[in-house]
């Protein structure tokens, strides 16, 4: 993004800044249209683009307004949140199962790292208790299977 002072509100037909968000509407590449990218401050990339619609001359662009871009910031806040519930549903797995006579809760909890990634396997019982913790590798499977074999062999670090 250019450097913009994004402390400041800008409502311009192709530039508007408020609340956190700068809407920027630009020349798609693709074709003779127009898109526009929603950028929340202090990101590098924009969290949605997408088309945007013509002017009534059809060959610029609608400008910018505050029902559209209240619209906007709407649509990309909730693509941004749909993404963090991904990644959180990709780093933490849980499953509950029989093991040691209890119904005991296995997590799954992956720490990202593009170095040296890492995960944590924990049990706890029916009261939220921890009944075992250990490092596991990033790519560990959880399963039901898995899980029941590790509470089977009295939560020893799983192999692998």
């Amino acid at each position: 993004m250019d450097d913009i002072n994004t402390t400041d509100s800008v409502h311009e037909p192709r530039l508007w800044r408020d609340n956190g968000w700068t809407a920027r509407v630009i020349k798609n590449e693709d074709d003779e249209g127009w898109a526009v990218a929603m950028i929340k401050d202090g990101e590098p990339e924009p969290a949605l683009v997408g088309p945007w619609t013509m002017g009534r001359d059809k060959k610029n662009p609608k400008p910018l307004d505050t029902n559209a871009f209240n619209t906007l910031v709407k649509t990309a806040a909730e693509v941004l949140r749909r993404h963090e519930q991904q990644l959180q549903a990709q780093l933490h797995k849980q499953i509950t199962v029989d093991g040691s006579g209890q119904r005991i809760l296995v997590s799954l909890d992956i720490e990202p790292d593009d170095d040296a990634p890492a995960a944590r396997l924990s049990a706890h019982d029916a009261a939220g208790a921890l009944l075992a913790q250990v490092s596991v590798s990033a790519g560990f499977r959880l399963d039901r299977a898995s899980a029941t074999a590790w509470i089977a062999n009295g939560f020893a670090r799983p192999a692998g």
